[in-house]
C-alpha cells in the first residue's frame, strides 16, 4: 500500500509509539523454547529494523535529511517508470559474512553460510514456492533480478572466501550494533559501499535479525542475523530454517518496509502500490484470507517476505517491491554490485 510521502511516516520516530506490541521490540527470553544446543528458538518472528532505524535518527539527526533525499529520489524514479529495472540483467552483490561467536556451536560452518547464499539466490528469483501464492496474487510474484555471491576479494585486494570469524567474550548481542565493531566484541565492517555486510551471531530477547536502510551511517551498514535463523542447515532451527530471515532483512537493506507499514491502526504504509494495506503483522502460518483494514475479500498479503510469518509461509516479492529495490540499486546503493 503506497503513500505519496516517504518521510512523513518512514522517518518519523514518533511512529514507534504506534508499533504493534509484537512487531519490532525484542521479547523476553521466556517467549522462547530451548533447542538441542541450549539456544532457544523464538516462538514467532521479530525484526528489530524499525527500532534501530528510529534510534539512529535520534542519535544522528543528519540522517533525516539523507533519508528524505533518498525517498524523494525513489519516488521520482518510480513515478516516471513504475516498473523500473536497473539493467537488462541481474545485479550481483558481493557478500561478506562476519561470524561472531562465543561458543563453538555458534561458529557456524562454511556449508551453513553457503546454504544462506543459495537461499538468497532462490528467493530473489522465481522460487518454486510461488506455486503456493493465493490465486488473487498469482500474477504479482516477480524475479528481483538480484544475485548474491561471497566476496572473492577483500578490501586490500587479497583473495578471500568472504568469511570472517571473530571469537567474542559477549554471550549475546542486541540491536545496539555492538556486533558491528571490534571495540564492543564484534567484527568491523568491510566498506559498505562495496560489500553487503552480514553479521551472524547469537541475538538475545527473541530477536531474529535487523537491518539498516540505505543512507544511514556507513560504519553500521548491513544486516544482522541470529545464528539459528541463518541458512538451511547446521544450527538453523525450524520454523526459521529456510534462510528467509536473511531474505527479509536484505529486503530492508534494499529499502523495503514491513508489509503492514509499522502501525497498528491501518494508517501505515510500505510505499508500494501492489501490496494491500494491513493492520498488524501476521505470525506463524495464517489461513487465507486474513482480512484487516477493510482489505477484503483477499485480505493481508501474509505470504510476502516482508511480513512476520514462518519461513515456509513467506514466499514472494511483488512487482512493486522489486521496482523499489531496483530504484535503490540505481540510486543510494548504486556503488555496490555489478
Amino acid at each position: 500500500m503506497a503513500s505519496n510521502d516517504d518521510t512523513s511516516q518512514a522517518d518519523d520516530t514518533s511512529q514507534a509509539d504506534n508499533q504493534p506490541a509484537d512487531s519490532d521490540q525484542p521479547a523476553d527470553q521466556s517467549a522462547e523454547q530451548p533447542t538441542t544446543d541450549d539456544q532457544p528458538v523464538p516462538d514467532h518472528r521479530m525484526c528489530g529494523t524499525m527500532e534501530v532505524h528510529n534510534r539512529i535518527l535520534e542519535e544522528r539527526p543528519e540522517c533525516r535529511a539523507t533519508r528524505a533525499e533518498i525517498s524523494s529520489a525513489i519516488e521520482a524514479r518510480l513515478s516516471d517508470d513504475p516498473s523500473f529495472r536497473r539493467t537488462s540483467g541481474p545485479t550481483t552483490i558481493p557478500v561478506v559474512v562476519h561470524v561472531v561467536y562465543n561458543s563453538d556451536p555458534e561458529n557456524i560452518s562454511d556449508d551453513q553460510i553457503t546454504s544462506q547464499i543459495d537461499a538468497l539466490n532462490r528467493d530473489y528469483a522465481n522460487n518454486s514456492d510461488q506455486s503456493n501464492v493465493p490465486d488473487p496474487w498469482k500474477s504479482l510474484p516477480t524475479d528481483a533480478m538480484i544475485q548474491f555471491k561471497m566476496a572473492d576479494t577483500d578490501p586490500d585486494g587479497n583473495a578471500t572466501d568472504g568469511i570472517t570469524r571473530t571469537k567474542t567474550d559477549q554471550t549475546s548481542f542486541s540491536t545496539d550494533d555492538g556486533v558491528k565493531s571490534s571495540a564492543t566484541g564484534g567484527a568491523d565492517p568491510w566498506p559498505s559501499d562495496k560489500y553487503l555486510n552480514i553479521w551472524v551471531c547469537k541475538l538475545g530477547g527473541g530477536l531474529l535479525g535487523y537491518a539498516q536502510f540505505p543512507g544511514m551511517p556507513a560504519d553500521t551498514d548491513g544486516v544482522v542475523i541470529r545464528n539459528t535463523a541463518f541458512g538451511t542447515t547446521g544450527s538453523a532451527r525450524a520454523p526459521f530454517d529456510m534462510g528467509r530471515t536473511t531474505v527479509h532483512e536484505v529486503g530492508h537493506w534494499l529499502d523495503l518496509r514491513h508489509i503492514w507499514g509499522d502501525t497498528n491502526n491501518c494508517s501505515g504504509t510500505d510505499f508500494v502500490d501492489d501490496t494491500p494495506n494491513a493492520q498488524m503483522p501476521n505470525f506463524g502460518k495464517p489461513t487465507f484470507p486474513h482480512v484487516s483494514c477493510s482489505n477484503g475479500p483477499d485480505g493481508d498479503m501474509f505470504v510476502n517476505y516482508m511480513d512476520y510469518v514462518d519461513d515456509d509461509t513467506m514466499i514472494m516479492f511483488t512487482a512493486g517491491q522489486v521496482a523499489r529495490m531496483q530504484a535503490v540499486l540505481a540510486g543510494a546503493r548504486a556503488s555496490i554490485g555489478s
